[in-house]
C-alpha cells in the first residue's frame, strides 16, 4: 500500500472530479439497439464525461456484436467511441439523447461495414475508416 494507492489495488481506475460553479455529471444513455444485417446486432450509446475542470465530453459510442455460432449469446466484435470535437458535433450527440435523425441513420450502415471490416482487417488504414464513418452518423445533419 502507498500513499498513492491506499487500497493496494494493481491498478485503481476511477474519475474524481471538484464540483464549482460548473457542475458536470457524467452519464450514459442507450440510444437504440438494432439489427444491422442478420447475425449482428448494434448498440447506439451517448456518452458525457467530465474534464477535471468540470467541462462536459460527449461520445457517440457504437459497438458491433455478432451471434455466437450455436448459441443464444453475442460476442463483441468492435467498440467504437467518438469524441466530439467542435461545437456542432457536441450538439449533435447531445440532440442523439432525443433519438437518431433520419440522415444520422442512414449512415449507420457505413459504420457497419467499416467496422465489420476492421474486425477483419485491423490496420490502421481500417481504424481510420471507422472513425470517419463515426464522424459520417454524427455530422450527418451538418
Amino acid at each position: 500500500m502507498s500513499a498513492n494507492n491506499p487500497a493496494g489495488n494493481a491498478n485503481p481506475s476511477g474519475n474524481v472530479v471538484k464540483v464549482g460553479a460548473k457542475k458536470c455529471k457524467p452519464f450514459i444513455f442507450e440510444v437504440m439497439v438494432y439489427s444491422p444485417e442478420a447475425g449482428y446486432k448494434a448498440e447506439i450509446v451517448v456518452e458525457r464525461g467530465c474534464t477535471a475542470t468540470n467541462d462536459s465530453v460527449w461520445k457517440f459510442v457504437f459497438d458491433l456484436y455478432k451471434k455466437q455460432a450455436g448459441g443464444d449469446g453475442f460476442d463483441q466484435l468492435v467498440h467504437v467511441s467518438y469524441r466530439a470535437l467542435t461545437a456542432q458535433e457536441n450538439a449533435a450527440v447531445v440532440g442523439m439523447i432525443d433519438g437518431m435523425t433520419d440522415a444520422q441513420a442512414d449512415k449507420l450502415p457505413a459504420l457497419h461495414d467499416a467496422a465489420k471490416n476492421f474486425h477483419d482487417t485491423p490496420t490502421p488504414e481500417t481504424k481510420t475508416a471507422v472513425l470517419g464513418a463515426a464522424k459520417g452518423v454524427v455530422t450527418a445533419e451538418n
